[in-house]
């Protein structure tokens, strides 16, 4: 997938949202609120499920990506990575790992591969998920360029959702875009 890691980073500036807005369609709402690994979930609903990274690299947390468990210019690693399903780009994921979260048995999370974090993470006893924010991504964001490189149409806008998890009270922030097409995007 190296033709997609030129666009590493991309970030993902939003204007993160505690509310669901009224009117989102029912079917996009279960899957941006859906609090079970989406990995899982993504696996259970396709024949082939596979994993690409767009790149990952020690960096400073943005005051725009900033949260109340990890603060701006905080030292993390960044993760990148889209999420296929039977070939077809489902998921745009950007993970924020703070360097004091990778420690202990967290350390291994920063090398992960192309092993999926969700996957690693929902096996912990230990995990707590905080609470899910949700944001819309216009098509003159930063996507825009990753849609185009996958082949996919430029809607007007996608959703994202993001969510702080807590394991021995380490957090990482998982930020997750549904890409044009995704699943999240059709009934039945």
């Amino acid at each position: 997938m190296s033709s997609l890691q030129h666009l590493f980073p991309i970030n993902l500036s939003a204007d993160w949202q505690n509310q669901i807005p009224e009117g989102l369609n029912t079917y996009v709402r279960d899957w941006l609120l859906d609090e079970s690994s989406l990995t899982a979930r993504l696996k259970a609903n396709a024949t082939t499920f596979r994993l690409a990274v767009l790149g990952q690299q020690i960096t400073y947390c943005s005051e725009r990506e900033a949260c109340i468990y990890i603060k701006a210019g905080e030292r993390v690693l960044a993760r990148e990575v889209v999420l296929f399903c039977d070939d077809k780009p489902q998921v745009f994921a950007r993970s924020l790992l703070p360097l004091t979260s990778l420690t202990g048995e967290q350390k291994a999370l920063a090398e992960l591969g192309e092993q999926p974090l969700g996957q690693v993470i929902f096996s912990s006893p230990k995990l707590k998920r905080k609470a899910l924010q949700i944001a819309e991504f216009s098509s003159d964001n930063q996507l825009k360029a990753l849609n185009h490189q996958l082949g996919l149409p430029q809607q007007t806008s996608v959703w994202g959702r993001r969510s702080t998890f807590l394991i021995d009270d380490k957090p990482i922030l998982v930020a997750e875009v549904f890409l044009p097409n995704s699943l999240a995007y059709k009934q039945g």
